[in-house]
């Protein structure tokens, strides 16, 4: 873990409100594995102050990309930064997704923003086969950058299969059902929450990223807990997580 000054070097507008910016942040480049986040201070002298929480999205070199959403004051100054700005920096953070071990096809399910952590992830998925079920709202809510043979689907059917992408997942069972796969999920949720039931059922592997909100980033604040399943207290998301066997939580 590290606290870099980092310069702010690029924003893309992607869809709707989604942005991506590029920053130069060597030490947290160097280190960061598909999974983990960044706690970002948007600004030095105007509120808010606390830190916000980014997926790494993605790592080029000695540069590090974070996708987000405009909601609220902290996002708004994050679209107002210019080219040599300098951005306080702490990570990377958290557990991230375990892409070792025996399956050969990697099936990633991202909802709305849950796309961020995953264009990372692809990159060490070399040598399997991968397939992206991406959902929204609607068109302009689903984010398929720096993703692989995406699948969409939409709440109002506006792109792709009207519908979840947790059902589209289960309508399309012959990309995956008959090979070893492992599932890699983030999103909202209720589409976790659903996602979960149905792995549990069927005895998938999966992974879990669960998004909330991370003041600290590392566990002193205590102010990210998730029920765990076997009844004995709580985990906390930044420290323990993001991403969770959906064994161990309860929604």
């Amino acid at each position: 873990m590290f606290i870099e000054k980092a310069r702010f070097e690029s924003i893309e507008h992607l869809e709707n409100n989604i942005h991506l910016i590029k920053v130069y942040s060597p030490s947290i480049a160097h280190s960061a594995k598909p999974g983990q986040f960044c706690n970002i201070k948007v600004s030095e002298t105007d509120f808010p102050l606390l830190r916000r929480p980014f997926s790494v999205c993605n790592v080029e070199g000695e540069h590090v990309y974070f996708m987000f959403d405009i909601h609220g004051e902290g996002t708004k100054l994050l679209t107002k930064k210019i080219s040599g700005d300098e951005l306080d920096i702490l990570g990377p953070l958290g557990k991230g997704f375990d892409y070792e071990g025996d399956f050969d096809t990697a099936v990633i399910v991202a909802g709305g923003l849950g796309s961020a952590p995953f264009p990372f992830l692809t990159k060490y998925l070399t040598g399997k086969n991968i397939f992206s079920f991406v959902g929204g709202r609607s068109k302009n809510l689903v984010i398929k950058w720096g993703l692989q043979n995406v699948l969409v689907s939409t709440d109002d059917g506006s792109e792709g299969f009207k519908g979840t992408n947790v059902e589209l997942f289960q309508l399309k069972t012959e990309l995956y059902q008959n090979k070893k796969f492992r599932v890699f999920a983030c999103g909202p949720n209720p589409m976790l929450k659903a996602l979960q039931g149905l792995c549990i059922a069927k005895n998938y592997d999966c992974q879990l990223s669960v998004e909330c909100a991370m003041a600290c980033g590392f566990g002193i604040c205590q102010g990210c807990p998730i029920e765990k399943s076997d009844g004995d207290g709580y985990l906390l998301v930044c420290k323990d997580g993001p991403v969770f066997n959906p064994k161990d939580i309860i929604f």
